[in-house]
């Protein structure tokens, strides 16, 4: 088989997934001022892009593996150009319609606007649907400050990304719509899966993948049980199968193990102490395969 041609996204994009990756063994390093970063896979090859065209390769197949906000693949149009493995659930965002907070959104939209965005196709499909009267200003980042609440304004309506909605605050702007939620995915082009040899990698990676992301939500909990304790406990206490058991040295009692959510944990750790658990330890996973 080819070395699997991987792309990664600058940005926050690039960091989620390289602890993703680093965290499943695969090791990268970026030498500065290149765009390839080296790896301790002989069978992997990355590349760095933009986030932006990130999907516009994989739809042409210039690459075999790809993660990007969904965002940018509805941009593109090429949601059903490229093939959707994962949702990883990186920086969760929404694609939203903005306007000054002073401002009604109704009577706003009953004289002519301009949209500032750089969601081109997106907008325009929003625009249409609402049946807008508007043009759209494309917007190279920082949109926010192109549409204010002043009758010189560049624009009137903004349209970005957002997590929070902390930047839109902090320039008085309000949401009036959401036109999508987004996430960081990892995608394959289509002609790596239909290569049996890319596609088997593929999933081979998605398991990794999974197996990471289900350990970051458990944890471990280990503790002792008295052995008049013991039924009652094992029927209170939940775990992804079923719990591990083993006699304490000297035959007074049970060590047990459960792994568990970790927001489960604040209500759990209470309840596993009345049920007659002792020595309870929690500890992180490094990976859990379901």
């Amino acid at each position: 088989m080819d070395k699997l041609k991987i792309l990664l996204a600058k940005g926050r994009i690039y960091e989620s997934v390289y602890e993703l990756l680093s965290d499943v063994g695969i090791s990268i390093h970026l030498p500065d001022r290149t765009y390839f970063p080296t790896t301790n896979q002989e069978d992997l090859a990355f590349q760095v892009v933009k986030p932006q065209i990130t999907s516009l390769l994989l739809a042409k197949n210039k690459a075999d593996v790809g993660f990007s906000g969904k965002d940018w693949v509805y941009e593109n149009q090429v949601e059903n150009d490229v093939v959707e493995i994962m949702d990883l659930g990186f920086d969760p965002v929404r694609i939203v319609a903005a306007i000054p907070e002073a401002r009604d959104f109704d009577k706003l939209l009953s004289g002519q606007v301009t949209i500032a965005t750089e969601y081109q196709v997106l907008s325009r499909k929003w625009v249409e649907n609402k049946k807008i009267n508007g043009t759209i200003f494309r917007t190279w980042g920082t949109s926010e400050g192109f549409v204010q609440d002043t009758d010189d304004s560049i624009a009137q309506i903004l349209i970005d990304n957002t997590s929070t909605g902390s930047s839109l605050k902090a320039n008085r702007l309000k949401i009036v719509d959401t036109l999508m939620e987004s996430s960081t995915r990892m995608y394959a082009s289509k002609a790596a899966m239909e290569d049996p040899a890319k596609k088997q990698k593929i999933m081979e990676l998605k398991m990794l993948f999974e197996t990471v992301l289900n350990a970051r939500n458990r944890v471990m909990l280990e503790m002792n049980c008295a052995e008049d304790k013991f039924d009652t406990l094992i029927k209170g206490i939940p775990s992804m199968k079923s719990p591990t058991v083993s006699p304490l040295f000297g035959g007074n009692g049970y060590a047990i193990k459960i792994a568990v959510k970790k927001s489960e944990v604040p209500t759990l750790l209470p309840k596993l102490q009345s049920l007659g658990a002792t020595d309870i330890v929690e500890y992180e996973l490094r990976k859990v395969m379901l």
